[in-house]
């Protein structure tokens, strides 16, 4: 049998990203996506979750974490739409972040970032854990719902049917939700976040 071909870590990255991206990745698919067998793979990554690991941060090396500048609260709003910008096309990685985020290099120097421009703004301690959760918190569930659940799908359309009189909070916000677009939602909602952290200082 004819050794295995050598392959780099970004080669790997991408062939399981596109794996990822059709919501299957497993060391079998990815052996698959690269024409080799599993066994083969496995000269390569450990496991599957090493295989998530190159993907998460195959995603976030694109993301420009240079600081941005003016207003700390712009600067946030920056880095995250930056992160989101990256992840558009790759929803279903979304997930893997909350459970790679302390392995993965790029999200690493990504959180190293917002923690600079958190710090400079006058957040320390306590309040800056605070913070950086609340905003991470927000970046991924806010990703997901884009992706899972968006205002403009279906989900929004059927609260909005819902019989007026039985239902007459929830039809009414979801006819203005529908109205709503994707980086409005995104961006309003975190400078809503970024309102109640700046008490917090």
């Amino acid at each position: 049998m004819p050794r295995p071909r050598s392959l780099t870590p970004d080669q790997l990255a991408v062939a399981a990203l596109a794996v990822a991206d059709r919501r299957d990745l497993s060391m079998r698919t990815v052996a698959a996506e690269l024409g080799m067998s599993t066994m083969g793979l496995y000269r390569y990554v450990a496991d599957r979750e090493e295989l998530e690991r190159l993907v998460v941060d195959h995603v976030f090396e694109t993301v420009d974490t240079d600081p941005p500048t003016g207003p700390w609260e712009e600067q946030v709003v920056e880095l995250a739409a930056r992160a989101r910008a990256a992840f558009a096309a790759h929803p279903a990685v979304v997930a893997l972040t909350l459970t790679h985020r302390h392995q993965s290099p790029g999200t690493l120097r990504w959180a190293e970032s917002l923690l600079a421009v958190l710090t400079d703004a006058g957040f320390a301690d306590r309040e800056r854990v605070i913070a950086v959760r609340a905003v991470f918190s927000y970046l991924v569930g806010a990703m997901q719902l884009e992706h899972l659940g968006p205002l403009s799908g279906t989900g929004t359309r059927a609260l909005a049917d819902l019989p007026a009189d039985d239902f007459p909070h929830t039809t009414a916000n979801a006819r203005r939700a529908l109205a709503l677009s994707a980086d409005e939602e995104f961006t309003e909602g975190l400078q809503a976040l970024l309102r109640g952290l700046a008490a917090l200082r």
